[in-house]
Order: structure tokens, then sequence, then C-alpha cells
């Protein structure tokens, strides 16, 4: 008797932020006995921060995933808005066995209606945007809460990952596929988190940020008010 292969199903979008997609599918490309789809809107290419990712099917002909990942970037929460790319992410959610996101691609998910009354995590900087979709932030670099599993911000896609082969094959697997990749973090410097970040450094970063805020808040609140009605 043949077994069907674990179909992972990355749903990507222009302006992603590669990583988000990158380092998990990197990592999750090593599940043994898997299938890895990358799907976007329309198929073809997707041009992401300065490269573009070629081929892509197209989402909406993918009957069916054993797992769908939604990475996160900039434009989340204007993507958000596309109904057609949230309903189709949300029909393949519907019936596959884990739903996943990275970074802000959880903002994506509560839009498609996946995240209300659940734990989730979100890049630090727009964790804040989680409740508008009914979700409950968690600050955990890696979140599970049933078949939801949802890392942080950008890098912990690569957790997430482990997570999630750890899941699927067993801790040996994940250990073996870590181990093969030399996924040993040293950074130079100690400010990945804002409770660890130079002071200046934070301040800096949340200045640049806050001209963003106000029109990704609309953004979320608008996708709130499609989902309701």
């Amino acid at each position: 008797m043949t077994t069907s292969p674990f179909r992972i199903v990355f749903a990507i979008y222009p302006g992603m932020t590669h990583l988000d997609f990158t380092g998990p599918h990197q990592f999750l490309s090593r599940l043994p006995r898997s299938e890895v789809i990358v799907a976007s809107a329309a198929g073809g290419d997707v041009p992401s921060e300065g490269l573009t990712f070629a081929a892509t099917r197209r989402l909406g002909d993918i009957s069916a995933c054993d797992l769908i990942c939604v990475p996160g970037g900039a434009n989340a929460t204007t993507v958000a808005l596309d109904d057609a790319f949230v309903g189709e992410i949300r029909g393949l959610a519907l019936s596959a066995r884990y739903v996943t996101s990275v970074c802000t691609g959880s903002l994506i998910l509560g839009a498609a209606g996946l995240l209300r009354g659940r734990r989730a995590a979100c890049h630090w900087a727009w964790r804040h945007l989680l409740p508008l979709y009914g979700a409950v932030p968690d600050e955990a670099r890696v979140v599970r809460d049933g078949n939801l599993i949802t890392g942080g911000g950008v890098t912990a896609g690569i957790d997430f990952a482990l997570v999630v082969l750890a899941e699927v094959a067993g801790a040996d697997v994940a250990q073996m596929v870590q181990l093969g990749l030399e996924y040993a973090p040293a950074p130079p410097f100690d400010a990945g988190h804002p409770d660890r970040a130079p002071v200046a450094i934070l301040a800096a970063y949340r200045e640049r940020m806050a001209g963003l805020l106000p029109a990704r808040e609309a953004e979320a609140r608008a996708a709130v008010e499609r989902l309701d009605t």
C-alpha cells in the first residue's frame, strides 16, 4: 500500500519578507516523504525584496494539503484585504492537519478567520494587532494551539520549522536536519529582542516603525470588518 507524501503548501505573495518563507522552506524541504509546493494567488513569478521566486503554482489549483504556511511581510495587512487570496488560504486551512504562519503571516491567518480564541505568535512590533482578529497574543518564539503553529518574527521561522519537523517526523529527524544545516546561532549582537536590545537602538527602531502603524492598524480593522460581514 502506498502512502501519500506529506503535502506542505507555502502561500506566498509579492512583497513578503523572503526569509519568513525561505528559512522554513529550507528545513521543511528535508522532511522525509514530503511534497513541498510553493503557491501564489496568480501563480508564476513572485517578487520579494530583491529576489524573484519563479514558477509558483496557482493557489486556487491546489485542492488540499497537510500543512499550509503563510509568511509575513511589510505589506501583510494589505495582502490580508485580498479576499480571493485570503479565501483560498481559508479553504485549504479548514481541511489541513496543520495551519501555520511566520511573523506577520499570522495577521493574514487572522483575516481568514482562523485565529479566533486561539493563541498565536507574531513579530513583536505588530503582535498587538492580533486581538483585533480575536486571537490571544503570545510572546513565545513558537506558539502551538491545537493544530495551529505560529512563529514569531522572521528568524523564528527556523525554530518554527524544527518544531514542525519534530511534530511530523520525530525529534531525531528534526535534530538531524538541524545538524545538517548547522543551525547553531551565536549572533555577534544581543539585540534581537526588545527586552535585550540597547535602549537607543530600540527607540530608533520604534521611531522608524511609528509611521507605518496607523496604516497597518487601519488595514487590520478593515480586514476584520470584511470578516464580520
